[in-house]
């Protein structure tokens, strides 16, 4: 109906020219492609979309805003899981494919997310023991780079006292880390932030993913860490540019965990799959890949077959 307008020009503003399938961006040209005599172009994916969208699309990155901001650097990290965690892990996850067998017609992608969201909190931390290969590589880390005047931001989906915003802060405690979550009063958060930049014993702020996605100038933090893999990678890089923004001097480093054998390394291919795709077309747009996450993507990580292909709608949280 949009594109049936009669109109002299048209514009189309969206920071989501992706969410699910290339034949979105085609049908956002098909409108944006229009002339007044000849009426609307239609595509389908492939180069002429590409080469065309090349040059009708406006955009302005970071780079182009900031030419002297110090480079991002991504390092991902592969981590084996403790032997705590590992028996906790396969516990978890053959009980969990047994429940989902069980469950026969009625599961659905609810149970499926259940038990993903089960999984990756045992990879940040053993619920039994409390022992953590992320939390072991964390400390030695930070620990050589608090000796070189650094500071960090860690980041967590979570914000439990088992495996989230909390357990880091103990885990970390030597460095005598702050920290900031969802309910944290403005008041609190302010003051939070004023003492991580100006008390210099203070070397770690840890802050769950979504109270410090947004909001916040963190540039005294030169390095970044992920404790956990959002859905995501648009939220994740929102949050690292609390410290990659203006008024940065150092190259930031970001380091992203996941743990071999895991949910978390079979999430990080599907992301990582598409993202490339989105990256050709779009150019690191911001973009919600989880959107795109079918039904039987999602079922396909425990061997598993989807009754529908659903679109994965939810975001996980805690």
């Amino acid at each position: 109906a949009v594109k049936g307008l009669k109109r002299r020009k048209s514009w189309a503003v969206t920071g989501t020219p992706i969410e699910n399938r290339v034949e979105e961006l085609a049908s956002i040209m098909e409108f944006v492609d229009h002339h007044e005599l000849n009426g609307t172009q239609h595509y389908q994916p492939g180069p002429e979309l590409e080469r065309r969208h090349r040059e009708l699309q406006l955009r302005r990155k970071k780079s182009d805003v900031l030419p002297d901001l110090p480079p991002k650097q991504i390092t991902k990290l592969k981590m084996a899981l403790s032997p705590a965690q590992q028996e906790s892990y396969n516990k978890a996850e053959s009980e969990g494919v047994f429940h989902l067998r069980e469950l026969g017609r009625e599961v659905n992608v609810t149970h499926v997310l259940e038990l993903i969201t089960r999984l990756k909190q045992i990879c940040n931390a053993d619920p039994e023991t409390g022992d953590s290969c992320k939390f072991d590589d964390m400390k030695d880390r930070i620990e050589r780079l608090v000796d070189q005047g650094h500071k960090a931001l860690v980041f967590s989906q979570y914000t439990s006292d088992a495996f989230g915003v909390r357990a880091a802060v103990k885990a970390l405690e030597m460095f005598e880390p702050l920290w900031l979550v969802g309910g944290t009063s403005h008041i609190e958060r302010n003051a939070m932030i004023q003492r991580f930049k100006e008390d210099d014993k203070h070397k770690v702020l840890v802050i769950s993913l979504m109270a410090g996605g947004q909001g916040l100038n963190l540039q005294e933090a030169s390095y970044v860490f992920h404790m956990d893999r959002w859905w995501n990678p648009a939220v994740e890089r929102q949050a690292e540019d609390r410290s990659h923004r203006y008024g940065q001097t150092v190259p930031v480093n970001v380091i992203k965990y996941s743990c071999i054998g895991t949910i978390e390394e079979r999430i990080d291919e599907i992301l990582e799959s598409k993202q490339g795709l989105f990256d050709r077309l779009i150019d690191d747009v911001s973009i919600d890949i989880s959107r795109s996450l079918t039904g039987n993507e999602l079922f396909g990580l425990f061997g598993l077959e989807s009754a529908s292909n659903r679109s994965f709608k939810e975001s996980p949280t805690e």
